[in-house]
């Protein structure tokens, strides 16, 4: 296209300066008549070309004295307003086919142009007669996006969130955020339907599910799911199933997050399920009619609770339990597995997924095998290929929508495969060691705040064993969630006299000392939060302490010999005193997880190779620029339950409900 553009202005020029010698040698006279043609130059700012101009346009743009001209000596030429336009468009981009060629599709169909194809297509009785969009009619040019998402984005404002609720600041290492998320060999075809061409998204999955076993303690994994709240609504319909409907009440004990509560009471009515909520200690099984029960390990308010003796209960009336858990939380607690429970679901979103304002995240849900076949989502599994070599695919999979209607039991569209694989990869980069230091440093730093608290005295810490959130009672709740609102940081209140601190791998121990102050209701504080370390004890019972081992695959602990080189320079000639130089390999460090992430991409086929047929949704038509704001700090690091006036940019871009 360069090529023809330069080889036709050429052309042009060499046109005009020959008409520009023959009006010097006299040849056109000036007083005589002008006869003009209409011009054949096409201006390069045109997205898609432009029509030749008529005559009249030619012989008009002599009189106008607004016009720009082009050309030496009489040549004078109109440039339109379309030329002028900015060039940087979605559909020039991104819509590949012209008018015309549209019209040509058309017509191998049979009509005359894709509006008669429409026309003939969707019926009439569904058709709105007309759409405006008065602020975005004409449509946003690339550049033109990036400055308004820039200005939505400055609209927002990151406080510190100490909210919790099942949302967490966390690091996403910077080597998953650039060659997953930002990736589109990664982001552009990330759910798996094709196994051929899917090995390395699959290998990804498989080692979320390895993941989610070992850190569950139940043998099967689901990868993966929506949200949490989702997922438990999942776990309410498995319920469901095992007893065949015969059994209609779901109970959920009121130590669960609100938000998962809500849900599941929304997607009970679907089931023709009655949801009860409960305290733990009032929960009834006597009227028989219960098929599973919810409770939160550990709960919304931070509180850890030993469920062996719950569970029994549950499962001698006949009760499946489902425990929603906190990933980073298990690698201290004793697994759901170990304490009974039938069912385990939850989000990996503090493994390296930011909050956003409340998602998407990947949920997980893992069972026993008793219960696979009734398991929703996709499961990855080990199979061999047909030459006999190991392969994976989809041993298990929800299909269903596609072939099945009547027996689907959710939709493997929505299960977020690429935030799972972030969520795989930070455990990969992290490992077994790695984790344990991230939770029990978090712990530790709740653990800090409890014994500051104590110090600062009027302010009551329950007595009830926690990992990441301290719940307080206090005078005045809304006074100090105040006081830390005018200090840029969000506090969780419970009631009037309850607030809840949740901790997170990003609190450093000056976050700690602008909490005392704030709960110090302006008196001076006489200690530090670093002072305070040799106070700090383990506050998770021995009983409930994690004994099991877990993320015990060589993935999760890749390191070893990796491979065996002479040395290649005088360098290394000198500094070894073998012939042979050992490299010591593990995913841990960011080289070796980058080539791992380039080794698996390498086995599939995404939009940089091709069209994919299948397993992208809408990921593969998303533009860069509709991406890159997705990663912007301002729109990443917002708490879902931040105060709404913190939240203006997303505000303005939620669309609001009709009005009838």
């Amino acid at each position: 296209m360069e090529r023809a553009r330069k080889v036709a202005n050429r052309a042009i020029l060499k046109r005009l300066v020959n008409e520009s010698k023959q009006s010097r040698n006299g040849e056109m006279s000036s007083r005589s008549p002008v006869s003009y043609t209409p011009s054949r130059y096409v201006s390069s700012l045109s997205p898609f070309g432009s029509k030749n101009h008529s005559r009249s346009d030619s012989l008009g743009a002599r009189n106008v004295s607004n016009n720009v001209g082009f050309g030496v000596g009489s040549q004078i030429r109109s440039i339109s307003v379309e030329a002028l336009k900015s060039s940087d468009t979605f559909p020039r981009r991104h819509n590949s086919a012209t008018p015309e060629e549209q019209t040509k599709m058309a017509e191998s169909c049979g009509f005359d142009s894709l509006d008669a194809l429409i026309d003939a297509t969707v019926p009439k009785a569904i058709r709105i007669d007309s759409m405006k969009f008065p602020k975005f009619d004409g449509g946003l040019t690339e550049s033109q996006m990036i400055e308004h998402m820039k200005d939505l984005e400055s609209k927002n404002k990151i406080f510190k969130s100490f909210i919790g609720m099942g949302y967490y600041n966390t690091h996403v290492p910077p080597v998953i955020l650039r060659n997953i998320m930002e990736n589109p060999a990664w982001y552009t075809q990330y759910t798996p339907y094709q196994a051929e061409i899917s090995q390395g998204r699959l290998e990804s999955l498989l080692n979320f599910q390895t993941m989610i076993t070992d850190l569950t303690g139940l043998p099967m994994s689901n990868a993966s799911l929506l949200d949490e709240g989702t997922a438990a609504a999942e776990a309410m319909a498995m319920c469901n199933n095992i007893v065949k409907g015969k059994k209609k009440t779901f109970i959920i004990a009121n130590n669960c997050h609100p938000q998962t509560i809500d849900i599941c009471k929304t997607r009970a009515d679907g089931f023709d399920l009655k949801v009860v909520t409960a305290d733990l200690k009032d929960i009834d099984y006597s009227s028989g009619d219960v098929c599973g029960v919810l409770v939160q390990y550990p709960g919304t308010e931070g509180e850890i609770l030993d469920y062996g003796e719950f569970v029994k209960n549950a499962h001698a009336q006949g009760v499946k339990v489902v425990m929603a858990t906190d990933l980073l939380a298990l690698i201290m607690l004793k697994p759901p597995g170990e304490l009974g429970a039938d069912i385990v679901v939850g989000s990996a979103q503090r493994f390296g997924v930011p909050m956003g304002y409340g998602g998407p995240h990947a949920a997980f849900l893992a069972t026993s095998q008793e219960y696979k076949r009734m398991m929703p989502g996709r499961i990855i599994g080990v199979s061999v290929d047909s030459s006999g070599k190991p392969a994976l695919r989809m041993a298990m999979q929800t299909r269903e929508q596609h072939i099945r209607r009547d027996k689907a039991t959710s939709n493997i569209c929505t299960a977020q495969a690429l935030l799972a694989n972030m969520a795989a990869m930070y455990a990969v980069y992290h490992g077994p060691e790695g984790l344990k230091t991230i939770a029990q440093r978090v712990h530790g730093l709740a653990g800090a705040f409890a014994v500051g608290l104590k110090k600062l005295g009027n302010i009551e810490v329950q007595g009830l064993p926690f990992f990441d959130t301290v719940k307080v009672t206090c005078a005045d709740a809304h006074a100090i969630a105040d006081a830390a609102y005018k200090s840029e940081i969000n506090l969780r209140v419970v009631d009037a006299k309850t607030i809840t601190v949740s901790f997170d791998e990003t609190t450093t121990l000056d976050d700690l000392d602008k909490l005392f102050k704030v709960f110090a209701g302006g008196k001076p504080v006489s200690f530090t939060a670093a002072s305070l370390a040799p106070e700090v004890e383990n506050a998770i019972p021995s009983g409930l302490l994690r004994q099991s081992s877990y993320l015990t695959h060589q993935i999760f602990n890749m390191y070893g010999t990796f491979m065996k080189r002479r040395p290649t320079c005088s360098l290394q000639i000198k500094c070894a005193t073998l012939t042979i130089i050992c490299y010591l390999f593990r995913y841990h460090t960011e080289h070796e997880l980058l080539r791992y992430l380039h080794k698996l991409q390498s086995k599939d086929l995404s939009l940089c190779h091709s069209m994919i047929p299948l397993g992208s949704c809408t990921m593969k038509l998303n533009a860069t620029t509709e991406m890159m704001p997705v990663t912007w700090p301002g729109f990443t690091d917002i708490h879902p339950f931040a105060p709404s006036e913190q939240a203006q940019g997303y505000q303005a871009n939620i669309p609001l409900p009709r009005t009838p």
